[in-house]
């Protein structure tokens, strides 16, 4: 029984594919590519099935037993994408033209203008795009390592008596805002933790923090879709079709949705989480300055943690006390008297105290806790009073970053309104500018500089497979594969109008956004819009962005949001928790958010065809001719 036992979790096991042994296959294949296209004319449709194999390879390497690290693939792909684009375009390329009539100095210009500039490298692959996304997962990290949030979020519970789910909507909403401008990706992480510490105080269930968690990228993705800059997806999107998708149409199509959203959000927030309290006055010490314990964390140890993610790192420490010390933290006691209450020995609950805040604190935390469940009160105690001397210090030094932190959007938002007002100057001088001023708030420190750069660092990792993946996509419209897809939906409003195509749209990004990464989908879709009436562009627009937003919070891999929030789930919440029951947590909102975009989508319609029947002439009574 052992026996078969042992041979079903093999079964299970996740096997890595080498990484090395792909990208020399893909060297190999893409050599053998390049040699059949010296002799046999390979189609262009061979291309757009190259591209949709590679996309449809992510989500598969990235859910069955054999994985494949996503960055190997899209590298490799596209070697063999571009050996078997060669033949396609070098025949009979201006580039071959200009080298016979001027000689090689033209293919220095060549590569020159491509590779070298910023123009040139934003045709290829979204480059301007892609260096503001970096330079804004910086700023946010180092803005999010002044605890500006959690102090937000307790001043608010602090202003509602304790009302938790009051507390939990404005957050929501603040967050829902933020998204638009800063990037949701970044403000997850954030987020899903200090809606945690909330639901813990609030004794909630783990079914209510499993949803908060799971809710928690819908607020990111579909309700911070209202501006361009805060979503990835949403630069793509504007980036591909400019100059047609400014601020003005997200204000004016999109901003309507996010915030229809978001009211069916706060709706299922109150129906499924109830009614939650926190009794202000009870707070544990610890609890009252959330900020101030989580900025000196980053300041001493270079992480920041909340208590169940903490004893982790202690599970063969804690032992036998580690299940109920768990469910304590769980049920909202401080970690302190979790471990007291346990029986934990006072040398390991000093060490642990001492390496969750500070060394500092470790003794008198320690004595703070057992003079409570005495049932003493130890406010005017020394321990108690050194605990409140540290942090008013830290309280200062904390505030002060947070100016700085403040202050350094002043460029961050210039900068965006001179982009806006001339598009010359580049996107990502905006997110760099935020992030340098506001580094100087957290310079000095050296450990917590360090995490906010390593987190940074590691978040923006997860986009580099999109470089070749826009490269991919790029090589493909030089095919004219999108140019055929245009022809499509010029065919398909022909026929059966503009709103049921745009109908179509959305529900299509919305289930292809649920299997793949919805920045991908942003880029792959938005291709085909050009050519279109300048009304039925934004209408389009409209439906693909409100539908990749949307399917990116279905599954648990359909954006980056979710990976993270699922992430968080599995190792914090219940390692146990399946794909198939995020899909079935969520599904019931998705699709209440789904009708409601439904009948926003067809109101556009409508709204767009009454419009256009009043400026055309009597003669013209229908938007089914697209106007190039």
């Amino acid at each position: 029984m052992e026996q078969t036992k042992n041979t079903v979790k093999d079964s299970n096991q996740i096997v890595e594919i080498s990484n090395k042994n792909f990208l020399g296959l893909s060297i190999i294949v893409s050599v053998i590519v390049f040699i059949i296209g010296i002799f046999i004319s390979i189609p262009n449709w061979f291309i757009a099935l190259e591209v949709l194999v590679t996309i449809l390879s992510l989500f598969v390497f990235g859910s069955i037993r054999y994985r494949l690290d996503k960055n190997a693939l899209t590298y490799g792909a596209v070697l063999v994408i571009g050996s078997t684009f060669f033949w396609k375009w070098w025949p009979n390329s201006f580039l071959r033209y200009s080298i016979q009539t001027d000689g090689l100095g033209v293919l220095w210009k060549f590569l020159h203008h491509y590779l070298l500039t910023l123009h040139g490298l934003d045709q290829l692959v979204h480059a301007d795009t892609m260096l503001f996304i970096l330079g804004l997962t910086f700023f946010v990290s180092v803005i999010a390592q002044t605890r500006l949030l959690e102090t937000v979020s307790f001043k608010v519970l602090e202003k509602t008596k304790g009302n938790a789910i009051l507390t939990i909507l404005i957050l929501t909403g603040l967050v829902s805002f933020a998204s638009g401008i800063l990037d949701g990706v970044s403000m997850i992480g954030l987020m899903i933790r200090t809606l945690v510490i909330i639901l813990f105080l609030a004794k909630a269930k783990d079914e209510a923090i499993l949803y908060a968690v799971m809710i928690a990228t819908i607020i990111t993705t579909v309700c911070g879709m209202w501006l361009a800059y805060g979503e990835p997806p949403n630069l793509i999107m504007k980036a591909n079709l400019h100059p047609y998708l400014d601020n003005a149409f997200f204000l004016r199509y999109c901003l309507p949705i996010a915030i229809g959203s978001y009211c069916i959000v706060a709706w299922n927030i109150k129906r499924k989480l109830g009614k939650m309290s926190i009794q202000i006055n009870d707070l544990d010490i610890l609890d009252t300055h959330t900020a101030d314990v989580r900025f000196l964390q980053a300041e001493k140890h270079g992480e920041v943690l909340i208590p169940v993610e903490f004893i982790d790192s202690y599970e063969k420490d804690l032992g036998v006390h580690l299940k109920a010390v768990t469910e304590r933290l769980h049920n909202g006691d401080p970690l302190g008297s979790a471990m007291a209450r346990e029986g934990v020995p006072e040398e390991l609950r000093k060490k642990m105290l001492g390496h969750f805040i500070t060394e500092e604190l470790s003794e008198p935390l320690d004595q703070h806790y057992i003079h409570l469940i005495r049932g003493a009160n130890d406010k005017m105690d020394s321990s108690y009073q050194k605990i409140k001397t540290i942090f008013e210090t830290i309280h200062k030094q904390r505030i002060k970053s947070q100016i700085i932190g403040g202050i350094s959007f002043i460029p961050f938002i210039g900068f965006l309104v001179w982009h806006g007002m001339n598009h010359h100057v580049p996107l990502f001088l905006a997110s760099f500018a935020g992030f340098f001023v506001a580094l100087l708030g957290i310079f000095n420190i050296s450990k917590m500089r360090t995490l906010a750069l390593k987190e940074a660092r590691h978040e923006y990792m997860e986009y580099l497979f999109l470089f070749p993946l826009f490269l991919s996509i790029t090589l493909l419209q030089k095919t004219g594969f999108f140019n055929q897809i245009a022809e499509l939906l010029h065919k398909g409003i022909e026929l059966l109008g503009a709103s049921h195509v745009a109908f179509a749209q959305f529900l299509g990004a919305t289930f292809l956004s649920a299997i793949l990464d919805n920045n991908v989908v942003a880029d792959f879709t938005s291709r085909g819009l050009h050519g279109l009436e300048l009304g039925i562009l934004y209408l389009f627009s409209m439906a693909q962005i409100a539908g990749y937003a949307l399917g990116g919070c279905w599954t648990h891999i359909g954006s980056a949001q979710s990976v993270v929030a699922y992430a968080f789930i599995r190792k914090e919440v219940n390692e146990h928790f399946t794909p198939f029951q995020w899909i079935k947590a969520v599904t019931p909102t998705i699709l209440e958010i789904l009708i409601f975009i439904t009948l926003v989508v067809y109101g556009e319609g409508f709204l767009l065809r009454f419009w256009h029947n009043i400026q055309s002439s009597p003669s013209i009574h229908s938007l089914d001719i697209p106007i190039k």
